[in-house]
């Protein structure tokens, strides 16, 4: 049967051959013959003056280098070439050390007339001896002795070093002879990887050939499977390491997983074990196919040229692929913006499918390694591996057999045979609990031009990748070697579509694919119970979900139809629709599916941007979902959504958010909402507190069981309420104006400070500039205005410590720093300047200021929301503008994705009335605008700093005790009232993250 193609990436603007170093001209890199003559004389104009002659080399080296790789760089450009212009800075390498060698030998130390045999040799080694040197790598060498080492050789050695450490380079060097080398290799792997990749720079060249052919006979012989393990096992450690993902979308070309480490390992392995010198010769071997070879020096190739123009943009050896230099350099690779995908994104596609077709290759290689191995057994040996090893029918299965605990192919020409087998081949692997045999993947991937409209829709395989997909073992294992082999992306093609796609931001860890194989994972995990004290709502619900197939399908594709010109969710629930039937979904858990796609992001941005206190909050969302049981199923898709996001984007707070709007839309849509006014309800609970506080005086029990107004009585639980009375209690007997009590929750991530401050209009502002200016990013903040005209509010930022201590401690420091920032002790744009010194703007992203007004989310509040990019202090400066434009807030949400912020506000004007004037409405828009673009806003710069504490009683304050008998506010009057001044405060402001 003749071979098949192996599977090759997309042709984009930049692949092209790579080319062989002997094909390279290196004329314009350096003309030798001038350095030379130029060297020559600098050597006789300062015969005698041995430090000017230093100093004279020193500068015309340097200027030589400087113009070469000038030029190397300038070539990079033109033609795209990694290989080539690692080449290039590779020769002009040799060629200074060379003439730097000379020079000291002929002019330095005058031995150039010793005999061969008694003078030094330099020797390249690691990458640098492959011929290959990116732009900021060190340069490795290797300085071997003759066995009579003259009075010459290290004091030569010593002068090279430090004119190489002068001109700049990072030199990696090695002193010895041969039988050091020798010893050295039996003992330490590094150095026998080292010198395996020796190459003669200059000196004498019998040395170099005396270690090749000692390290060929004396340690390369017959340790060919000890090597192979350890460069292996150095491979996995370095993966894990990095990650253990060659998806995360800030990737080390050099060290990641599928990076150039990775080519290099394989390389290493193949000169070592097979004995070649170039890795065309591996084809000659049956190794590779003549494909597979070009597909290899093609990765390797792209991947050069990434880390050469990485190393020369960023001026130093640079090999995480960040954010900050992907759009330049995808513009120098000729990348441009196509619908629905910017240039950047389109680069880093096509980096990942490199990284792939490394995963590809290092399997197909490591296949034929085994064979090999196997086949080079002794007798006896070979005997008992095969009685170890023995291969053991599968039951019920004809095409595939047990080979050592790992699935193989009972005949070569099964897949031919029956396409259906290439879904099969993991079917039974997953029932089984079989893992793969790397010959059996090799000729997978070599037969996917099976996979055919007529596979694709064919009853059966679409029954086995159900199956696969709703497995209770572990169906995110198979599916993601399913996605490696390329079957996944190749039997749904717009799963294909995705497969490496990454989005320019930094919110998402992951390419698409690779998000939505973890989120798999994700649900998979809750399904089996597992993760419970994380989530334990969702691990709670999904017992009781009855189309668990339409959820794991909504699962696997719910960001399925991302780098489309249109809204993903929207064009995902088209997909679905098309491909559930194709599944032998029904036409309801076909319309479950679309619907759980087209909704997935909404419970997320309604928990982290809407009031949940809010009653038109919960009717919208309930009115959109609708049944019980797609509120579950919506509660577990987005737990598993944000989860597979990224390490450290989910928490214990998102996690109460999703549960606190689990709980009030099942209660409306099982017709639980209650029915008793809010009056009553809130006088109710002011009586509740009155008891509780049974240790206070009659009189203490009176006044501060009511402090309070209607929204706090029915948000704040009775326990906090208590707490809360003690603490005010605490400050009014000490005579404080400002006060603040920390507490420290471990499961919800958090850590709460509580603020007892005079009322203000720009409170809000000045606590969040504070917490900002201290480092703390508030994920939450409950702010209400006590009868006595004090704000009580309770701040809740992200945890820092896992031990409560040192976070009760943290947080202490960022009370004294709100209370100093408060009572004027420390000037608020100056600590947040403090904190913002020498850190540089963000220019990577760009997130044009959006500002939208409605009067259709809430019954009593106008909503406004605001998109840009986050910076430290944006809050702060966002909500004091809104207290100058006279504006009332009720609530806050602010929730940050990545680079971007969306901060939204619940206000009223002054009188408590909704903001409908449409003048109005652009007045605020354009006020917020020029804030959130950093624009100069004289009307906020004339307004004061807000000192709210320096010894002034708040307008209308009555102190605890000073009261008329029977004096008590009125519980059903609205917040706003006084005696508070006209103020920005609100009746439970949450989730404000402070910039820092």
């Amino acid at each position: 049967m003749p071979k098949q193609r192996l599977a090759t990436i997309a042709r984009p603007e930049y692949i092209r051959p790579a080319p062989r170093r002997q094909d390279i001209d290196f004329s314009d890199i350096l003309d030798i013959a001038a350095l030379k003559a130029k060297v020559d004389f600098i050597a006789s104009a300062h015969a005698e003056q041995r430090d000017p002659m230093r100093q004279a080399l020193l500068v015309a080296l340097k200027e030589a280098n400087a113009q070469g790789r000038a030029k190397a760089y300038e070539l990079l450009k033109e033609d795209g070439g990694g290989l080539a212009c690692a080449a290039r800075i590779s020769w002009l390498q040799d060629r200074l050390i060379a003439i730097l060698h000379d020079f000291v030998l002929d002019h330095v130390f005058s031995a150039s007339s010793m005999p061969p045999s008694m003078q030094i040799a330099v020797a390249a080694v690691g990458g640098y001896g492959r011929g290959t040197l990116a732009p900021g790598s060190d340069i490795d060498l290797l300085f071997l002795l003759p066995a009579r080492k003259l009075p010459f050789c290290e004091p030569s050695i010593e002068y090279m070093l430090y004119l190489l450490w002068d001109m700049g380079f990072k030199v990696g060097h090695a002193t010895r002879t041969v039988e050091e080398c020798i010893r050295l290799s039996e003992e330490d792997m590094t150095i026998r990887t080292a010198i395996l990749e020796a190459r003669l720079i200059c000196g004498c060249a019998g040395l170099v050939d005396d270690l090749e052919a000692r390290f060929d006979d004396e340690i390369v012989r017959n340790t060919g499977p000890q090597f192979i393990a350890a460069k292996l096992a150095e491979r996995n450690e370095r993966h894990r390491k990095a990650g253990d993902t060659r998806y995360l979308v800030e990737p080390n070309v050099k060290e990641g997983k599928g990076g150039l480490r990775d080519l290099h390992t394989l390389f290493w392995i193949a000169k070592y074990y097979y004995r070649v010198r170039e890795s065309a010769d591996l084809v000659k071997l049956g190794v590779l196919s003549r494909s597979e070879y070009h597909l290899f020096r093609k990765s390797d190739d792209f991947l050069w040229a990434v880390r050469c123009h990485m190393h020369f943009l960023t001026g130093k050896a640079e090999e995480r692929l960040s954010f900050d230099i992907q759009r330049e350099i995808a513009e120098s690779l000729g990348y441009q913006d196509h619908p629905g995908m910017t240039s950047v994104e389109r680069f880093m596609k096509h980096y990942f499918l490199v990284a792939k077709n490394v995963g590809d290759l290092t399997r197909i290689f490591c296949a034929a390694l085994e064979d090999q191995q196997a086949k080079e057994l002794p007798g006896f040996s070979a005997v008992i591996n095969r009685f170890r090893r023995r291969v053991r029918k599968i039951a019920g299965s004809l095409e595939f057999v047990d080979d050592g605990g790992r699935i193989a192919l009972a005949s070569p020409d099964i897949f031919r045979r029956d396409p259906v087998n290439l879904i099969r081949f993991f079917h039974i692997a997953d029932v089984n609990g079989l893992e793969f045999h790397p010959a059996a993947l090799k000729q997978l991937t070599r037969s996917l031009g099976l996979i055919t409209p007529a596979l694709r829709e064919n009853e059966e395989a679409n029954r086995l990748f159900i199956s696969i997909l709703t497995s209770r073992r572990d169906p995110e294992l198979v599916l993601r070697r399913m996605n490696e082999a390329g079957v996944l992306g190749r039997f749904i093609p717009d799963f294909g579509r995705i497969v490496s796609l990454m989005q320019f931001n930094m919110y998402h860890h992951y390419t698409v694919d690779e998000h939505l194989l973890r989120a798999v994972d994700m649900l998979s995990r809750i399904d089996r119970g597992l993760d419970q004290d994380i989530h334990p709502l969702a691990a709670k619900l999904m017992p009781q979900v009855e189309e668990r197939t339409a959820l794991y399908v909504a699962v696997l594709l719910h960001d399925v139809a991302k780098g489309r010109p249109e809204d993903h969710s929207q064009a995902g629930a088209r997909l679905a629709r098309r491909l559930a039937p194709r599944f032998r979904l029904t036409h309801k858990q076909t319309e479950t599916v679309a619907w759980l796609i087209e909704e997935h992001l909404t419970m997320s941005m309604v928990a982290q941007t809407r009031d949940l206190n809010d009653r038109k909050t919960i009717l919208d969302f309930a009115e959109r979902v609708q049944s019980l049981d797609r509120l579950k199923m919506l509660m577990i898709l987005t737990v598993c959504d944000i989860r597979a996001v990224g390490p450290g984007v989910w928490n214990g707070w998102k996690g109460q958010l999703l549960r606190t709007l689990y709980y009030e839309t099942e209660l409306l849509l099982s017709g639980g909402f209650s029915d008793v006014p809010r009056k009553e309800r809130a006088a109710h609970a002011a009586s509740l507190l009155f008891d509780a506080l049974d240790d206070f005086s009659s009189k203490d029990r009176k006044t501060y069981s009511r402090l309070h107004y209607q929204p706090y009585l029915l948000s704040v639980s009775l326990d906090d309420q208590v707490r809360h009375a003690r603490f005010i209690r605490e400050t009014d007997k000490a005579a404080r104006t400002l006060a603040t009590m920390v507490r420290t929750h471990q499961f919800h991530a958090i850590t709460e400070i509580t603020v007892l401050a005079p009322d203000h209009p720009r409170l809000l502002a000045i606590i969040a500039g504070a917490c900002a200016a201290a480092g703390a990013n508030i994920v939450d903040a409950q702010i209400f205005t006590t009868s006595d005209g004090r704000a009580l509010d309770t701040i809740l930022i992200n945890r820092e410590f896992n031990v409560d201590d040192d976070e009760t401690r943290r947080a202490a420091s960022i009370g004294r720093m709100i209370e100093d920032v408060l009572s004027g002790k420390k000037d608020l744009p100056g600590v947040i300047a403090s904190r913002t010194k020498g850190r540089k703007r963000n220019k990577t992203f760009t997130v044009p200021p959006a500002v939208t007004i409605s009067n259709s989310l809430s019954n009593k509040f106008t909503v406004v929301e605001v998109e840009c990019l986050d910076r430290t202090g944006l809050l702060s400066e966002i909500t004091a503008v809104l207290a100058d434009l006279s504006l009332d807030i009720h609530s806050a949400h602010i929730t940050t994705f990545g680079e971007k912020v969306i901060d939204t506000f619940y206000v009223t004007d002054l009188v408590g009335a909704k903001i409908t004037n449409e003048t109005r409405h652009g007045h605020i828009t354009a006020r917020l605008k020029a804030v959130m673009a950093e624009q100069a806003d004289e009307v906020r710069d004339r307004m004061p700093t807000g000192i709210i504490a320096q010894g002034i009683a708040p307008l209308g304050h009555v102190p605890p005790g000073h009261a008329p008998e029977g004096y008590a506010p009125d519980v059903s009057a609205p917040q706003t009232v006084a005696p508070a001044p006209a103020s920005t405060r609100s009746a439970g402001a949450r989730k404000m993250k402070a910039e820092g």
